[in-house]
């Protein structure tokens, strides 16, 4: 997942509805006085569930913390 620092709006926590079949999601989250703008979006021929996915990522943080 890619995110990169925007500068705060009033905006911030909201998301935005794609407005064609594909194309990304985008997300805006506030923590603490920094606001973080997350574009998601997902494989049309892509195998694994969102929790594989979601597995795979938190498997990677707890080895880099080990």
């Amino acid at each position: 997942m890619k995110s990169r620092t925007v500068a705060p709006d009033n905006g911030a926590d909201a998301a935005t509805t794609p407005k064609r079949e594909g194309e990304p999601v985008k997300l805006l989250r506030r923590i603490g006085s920094t606001t973080y703008e997350v574009t998601v979006h997902y494989s049309n021929t892509g195998k694994d569930t969102m929790a594989d996915i979601l597995r795979r990522i938190l498997e990677r943080e707890v080895e880099r913390y080990d």
